[in-house]
């Protein structure tokens, strides 16, 4: 069965739920010999995913912007192969694929974790809304990129991080680059992390054949990550986070996640058995989630706009456009 319309998305028996860490969901796993590339990671829930992995006995490259600080943050992990990208620069992204695909290396896991959010109005250098830019055109770059060493190790998974943000906004094919009306950094957001949703479901069906499994991942609201450094005191407050001085809400405080159990569900869809025959799915708290309605709007579950056929099949053609990358998975 395909996820079209969501229709598998319903839970499934997983042995971990949304108090689990990613060691809890690791432990027994040897990964020994598997090749895994998490971009974003070197801080906050890609950095906790890529100390995870190497710990399993995987080799994980990790293309960073700041080499630096990446260096700094990675220091002593056995197995870690540290390469130069930035997401906003799509000559940077063809460089790190070129140099990988070089090297003549099966990729088993794809984790494309990095992402901004919350961000001032800016554009890439090809004059991208960047949160449309980042969090998915580069998702769906890469991945086309990488999609021979996917091919090559005979049963690789793609994990694409998104985000119950994703209820902010379907996406808008009118005007998805703020050309025309004005910008709002919540819909820009939103919009950005449907597409990761609706790139994954079409892409699952796509690559069937060629036994890799593909899934989109909310990680749950994290304490302690760097996602949000740039949005505005008062955005966290017509949020509802913080009160009127600028202090957390106390019941706020309690439903954050730390950053092991924020990487949880990226880990638990990279290893899972019980993801085995099951690809295309939104997974949420170590699990498939189930499909948003009005009453759980903005507290679990996908939107069914996520998962349309037709918009995802129709932002695969505007993806291709914008990129200027034909993607054939064949």
């Amino acid at each position: 069965m395909t996820n079209y319309q969501g229709a598998l998305q319903q839970p499934t028996n997983s042995d971990f739920n949304a108090q689990s860490t990613s060691t809890d969901v690791i432990h027994g796993i040897d990964l020994t010999g598997k090749i895994a590339i998490v971009t974003g990671g070197n801080s906050g829930i890609g950095l906790e995913t890529a100390k995870t992995l190497a710990n399993a006995g995987a080799t994980v490259i990790v293309p960073a912007r700041d080499i630096a600080k990446a260096k700094k943050n990675l220091h002593g992990l056995p197995n870690v192969e540290i390469e130069e990208m930035d997401l906003m620069n799509h000559s940077s992204i063809d460089n790190f694929a070129i140099k990988f695909l070089a090297s003549g290396r099966p990729l088993h896991l794809l984790i494309n974790n990095a992402g901004i959010m919350w961000v001032p109005l800016r554009r890439d250098n090809r004059g991208i809304e960047s949160q449309l830019a980042v969090n998915y055109l580069a998702q769906f770059h890469l991945t086309s990129l990488l999609w021979a060493a996917l091919k090559k190790a005979n049963g690789a998974r793609i994990i694409n991080l998104t985000s119950q943000g994703h209820h902010f906004a379907p996406f808008d094919f009118a005007d998805p680059n703020f050309t025309y009306k004005a910008y709002e950094t919540l819909l820009g957001y939103g919009q950005s992390k449907t597409a990761i949703i609706l790139f994954s479901m079409l892409l699952a069906e796509k690559a069937k054949p060629h036994k890799v499994n593909v899934y989109s991942v909310h990680p749950g609201s994290v304490n302690g990550t760097e996602l949000g450094r740039e949005a505005s005191l008062e955005l966290f407050q017509q949020m509802g986070f913080l009160d009127a001085q600028g202090n957390l809400l106390p019941e706020v405080a309690a439903s954050l996640k730390s950053i092991p159990r924020g990487a949880a569900t990226t880990v638990w869809c990279a290893t899972s058995t019980f993801l085995n025959e099951i690809s295309g799915v939104y997974c949420e708290d170590c699990n498939i989630a189930n499909l948003a309605t009005e009453e759980t709007k903005f507290q679990s579950g996908v939107m069914p706009y996520a998962l349309n056929i037709q918009d995802a099949e129709q932002l695969w053609v505007l993806s291709e456009k914008m990129t200027n990358i034909p993607f054939e998975v064949k």
